[in-house]
């Protein structure tokens, strides 16, 4: 065939070619038509007539794979593992053995008619092998029909792809041959040479998938080898050379829905059309993507440089939110008021947060396919760079970003920023209140505002502009016979103005919300109802971790019994408390090195006891615990490999001869209670920041090299005393590439005892803070975090028993720090798409919970990789058995007819549902046991045996299972026969 449109890829980092659409190509056949024979023109050119509505109209099948392109050097993986199927550059270095990403194959793209001299395995071809050149894109034709080609391209193309990992195989510009052969018998030995080679690579490997570009000369003879078949433009197309886009006519669509029936009915093939849209354009995307399916295609409609998520079967929401805050001199990221205030409204609602200094370069990349939003907070106005502010609004806003400022604009507020954000500019009113000596009063305010506190207007702090006719007033306010607005939601976003976002109370050092955070920020950057993946919880109950500071392992107990702490928080706390408990020591402390070299046999001897306890994992708590990071860390800049030493020991432990070595912190502790504390078979898997818990990135990198977790930080200090949202601290802080610090869901009892100088009962005061972040919304894990100093007064002791006792009173699921922390990583790159009506999800397998904010239910009958629900605080508590799942939900108050798993204190796996029965394995570290659902007159087996059930509240089961405090989990096999 005449045809030579292809799909736009990548070679050698640099656009490859890009023939041109059909449409395009009209003029070719026009041209050729007079010298061909009527019956061979009908045959190989498009149909003339025809509206473009002709042929089967039907939606994708739900089998269908999801299939999506991306030659970008950096693929989005968080994103991007909601396909099934992606097929990426791999020339810009992407290796997929570095991603757990079990649902999704990584296909790479492969040029099999051309080559360019920068691929690497142009200098080994033969050079009598190039029969021509493609010159729009400085490429060389390879000669299809040269017999050692096949062994050629199997040698050098695939297998260094396979060595890396690829199992798939995307087969590029198929068509290139017609450029060189210009008779039927030159193109039929080229057809033939595509077929050899196509047939060698499954030989080879016959574990490939092979998706080829159009190829319509060569499926017949190869329909076989083929995963599926891909072509561009059945709706939307681009012209590379007039750089536009065009629409596809009906002829041409006609004639390509013609192969593409053939392929799909009679080959029974997936037939995947690639469309353009602009970027920015998501609506024009989700439009050509739903006349696509209409077709009964799989759709994906992309950019032309393929470098966006695009719209294919599914739409993949974005889950990342971008800070862009003004930091005070001297403040660490950790103290931003987008660390401590906007971080965790926005992770609760389900999204990621970076962060970008408004005085630095500001971002320049901030795509619509990524981020849902960004949000403004400034403290003065207008900032530094105002016009490079100004242009970086403007590009946000004509992306389709939506902005949500808090605080200030950071701009001059004239009639020109009225202009930009669709505001009227209430003209002469700027700073009226201060200038007319009138008060300030509020004339209306929407439910969202007045949340911890009442609006308290300032007169020298007066915004002038009012919303416009597209937005919504959250808070009017007037002064003099002039009215003014706050607070609003507009088509672009929202604003909250000073002081009524975060008011500061700085005698009694607190804040209060005046604006509710979480439907503010949900409303003003159009946040949708979406599972929610949530780290508080699993199979409905609330999640419990426990983890201990080394501090204090060498003082002594202040009341008879034993000795030290440690010994006395080994017999009175963990050996009576047998969950999950993450345990560590200052090297510096217990060991022969560091504080006390004469007592370090016994402190040693304490620490392998209480490591040897089977529910107790290993963690370090460094070296010399530095106090003050940023002056103990001297380079915070040190690559990576490089020891940032020489810093100030003045801020640290003060060990006799010890020079600062950030590797001896981190890796050197490690190494010291692998080598000398840990029992056979236990290693150190947590590191446990110490001081104010404010590493540099390069300490965190170091952490994450050195092949353990990380926690500690974040300041959840909430209580009846200081009842705001404020003391809620977030998830933790990405500090760069392979820096991220988690940290504890709640601070431990230094701050309850006012840094351990009383009252030394202080920390009973955490129940409250248990309370608090669990209604009216689960915001936390329970989290039992303390130091070894604890064991040493009596007061300190009887306060954390206290805790325990509450804890487990509560309906809790204990499990280990390290599982937390996989967790809160599996958040940040877990992928949530729609598809139509359904959801669905794709993580890693450690996270296990979602929840649902709306009305409705999870429909379980036709839902995959869903075993349960259950209603808790905040919403619906909807339970995974796995890192994948597809489901609808259903309209509030529809019977749930399948049985299911409504709560279980343990981990669930291998589900299956057979009608109205079920089938999974069930094991918990501490009291498991499973609560059922639905089940009726359903019998219940546990290990093929009758289960002894008890029967809970209405149509409910609970089975009780056999369970051990260890660090490996007993699974049974649960069957439920309906």
């Amino acid at each position: 065939m005449w045809v030579l449109s292809r799909l736009q890829r990548r070679t050698g980092g640099k656009r490859g070619n890009t023939a041109g659409t059909i449409a395009r190509l009209a003029g070719l056949f026009a041209a050729v038509a007079v010298s061909m024979p009527c019956t061979t023109f009908a045959q190989q050119t498009p149909a003339t007539t025809g509206s473009g509505a002709s042929g089967v109209a039907s939606t994708v099948s739900a089998s269908a794979p999801n299939i999506a392109w991306y030659y970008g050097d950096k693929p989005p993986v968080a994103q991007l593992r909601a396909f099934d199927a992606v097929v990426v550059e791999p020339g810009h270095g992407f290796d997929p053995s570095q991603f757990k990403t079990p649902s999704t194959q990584w296909f790479a793209y492969v040029s099999l008619g051309e080559v360019t001299p920068d691929r690497s395995w142009f200098k080994a071809l033969p050079k009598a092998w190039l029969l021509g050149d493609n010159a729009a894109w400085s490429s060389r034709v390879v000669d299809q029909a040269q017999p050692e080609w096949p062994a050629f391209y199997v040698e050098h193309v695939i297998k260094p792809l396979w060595d890396k990992g690829y199992r798939g195989f995307f087969l590029d510009t198929l068509d290139s041959y017609q450029l060189v052969a210009k008779d039927d018998a030159s193109r039929a030995a080229q057809e033939a040479g595509m077929v050899r080679v196509i047939r060698a690579i499954k030989a080879r490997y016959p574990d490939a998938k092979l998706m080829l570009n159009r190829g319509f000369e060569i499926l017949p003879q190869v329909h076989d080898q083929a995963y599926a078949v891909a072509f561009e433009s059945l709706y939307r197309g681009w012209d590379q050379g007039a750089k536009q886009y065009k629409t596809v006519n009906d002829a041409d669509r006609d004639w390509l829905m013609g192969q593409a029936r053939k392929i799909r009915d009679e080959y029974h093939l997936p037939v995947i059309s690639i469309d353009y849209c602009p970027p920015a354009d998501r609506a024009c995307a989700r439009d050509t993507a739903k006349r696509i399916k209409a077709q009964g295609l799989i759709p994906y409609v992309t950019d032309p440089a393929l470098k966006t998520i695009g719209v294919g079967r599914i739409e993949v929401l974005p889950r990342k939110v971008l800070i862009l805050q003004e930091r005070a001199p001297r403040t660490t990221v950790e103290t931003s008021e987008g660390v401590r205030f906007v971080a965790m409204p926005l992770n609760f609602l389900g999204y990621d947060v970076e962060y970008a200094d408004i005085n630095q370069p500001l971002p320049a990349d901030v795509p619509p396919d990524r981020y849902a939003g960004v949000v403004v907070w400034v403290n003065t106005s207008p900032v530094k760079q105002v016009a490079a502010l100004n242009a970086w609004v403007r590009a946000r806003m004509r992306d389709g970003v939506r902005i949500a400022f808090m605080n200030r604009f950071g701009l001059p507020v004239d009639g020109s920023l009225a202009d930009m954000l669709h505001l009227q500019y209430v003209r002469g009113m700027a700073n009226a209140g201060a200038r007319n000596g009138g008060p300030v009063s509020v004339v209306s305010q929407d439910r969202i505002m007045g949340f911890e506190m009442p609006p308290r207007p300032l007169v020298n702090e007066t915004v002038p502009v009012r919303a416009g006719a597209s937005a919504q007033s959250l808070l009017r306010l007037k002064s003099g016979n002039q009215e003014f607005d706050a607070a609003a939601i507009t088509d672009w976003g929202g604003y909250v103005m000073y002081p009524f976002a975060v008011f500061s109370m700085e005698t009694i050092d607190q804040a209060r919300w005046v604006v509710q955070p979480i439907e503010f920020l949900r409303r003003a950057l159009a946040l949708p109802d979406m599972p929610i993946p949530d780290l508080t919880s699993e199979n409905g109950r609330r999640l419990m971790l426990v983890h201990v500071d080394g501090d204090g392992f060498a003082s002594r107990a202040e009341f008879p019994g034993p000795e030290y702490s440690g010994e006395v928080l080994l017999q009175e706390v963990w050996d009576k408390y047998r969950i999950p408990t993450t345990l560590s020591v200052i090297e510096g402390e217990v060991g022969p090195t560091g504080l006390y070299p004469k007592i370090s046999p016994r402190l040693e001897g304490v620490a392998r006891k209480m490591f040897a306890l089977p529910y107790v994992e290993l963690g370090s708590h460094t070296y010399s615990h530095p106090f003050d990071w940023s002056r103990t860390v001297q380079s915070p800049t040190a690559g990576p490999g490089k020891d940032a030493g020489g810093g100030d020991t003045a801020f640290t432990l003060t060990i006799p001869g010890y020079k600062f070595s950030l590797d001896r912190e981190i890796a050197g502790s490690i190494r010291y209670i692998d080598e000398r504390l840990a029992p056979p078979g236990k290693r150190v898997k947590v590191l446990q920041w110490s001081g104010d818990c404010r590493p540099p990135d390069v300490a965190v990198r170091m952490a994450w090299q050195a092949g353990v977790v990380n926690i500690n930080g974040g300041d959840t200090i909430i209580t009846r005393s200081s009842p705001s949202w404020t003391d809620i601290a977030p998830i933790g802080i990405d500090k760069g590439p392979g820096a991220y610090q988690v940290f504890a869901p709640n601070q431990n009892e230094n701050v309850y005892t006012n840094d351990w100088t009383g009252p030394y009962y202080g920390f009973e005061r955490l129940i409250e803070t248990m309370q608090m972040t669990d209604a009216p919304y689960r915001f936390k894990p329970i989290n039992i975090y303390y130091h070894m100093y604890s064991g040493t007064k009596l007061a300190s002791l009887k306060a954390l028993k206290k805790d325990y006792d509450y804890a487990l009173s509560q309906p809790v699921f204990p499990i280990y720090t390290t599982e937390y922390v996989s967790k809160v990583m599996d958040f940040r790159d877990m992928a949530i798409a729609r598809d139509d009506d359904n959801w669905v999800v794709r993580g890693n397998g450690d996270l296990r919970e979602l929840r649902w904010m709306a009305p409705g239910t999870p429909r379980l009958a036709d839902a995959q990789g869903v075993v349960g629900y259950d209603k808790a605080a905040g919403g619906i508590y909807i339970h995974l058995d796995d890192g994948a799942a597809r489901f609808a939900m259903a309209p509030a108050g529809e019977p749930a007819k399948p049985a299911y798993i409504a709560e279980a204190a343990a981990f669930v796996r291998d589900f299956s549902r057979s009608g109205n029965g079920l089938s999974f394995e069930a094991g918990g570290y501490y009291k498991p046991f499973v609560r059922l659902a639905n089940v009726g007159a359903c019998r219940v087996k546990v290990n093929g045996a009758p289960a002894h059930t008890t029967r809970a509240q209405g149509d409910t089961v609970r089975v009780d299972l056999n369970g051990t405090a260890a660090q490996s989990v007993t699974y049974q096999r649960i069957d439920v026969v309906c």
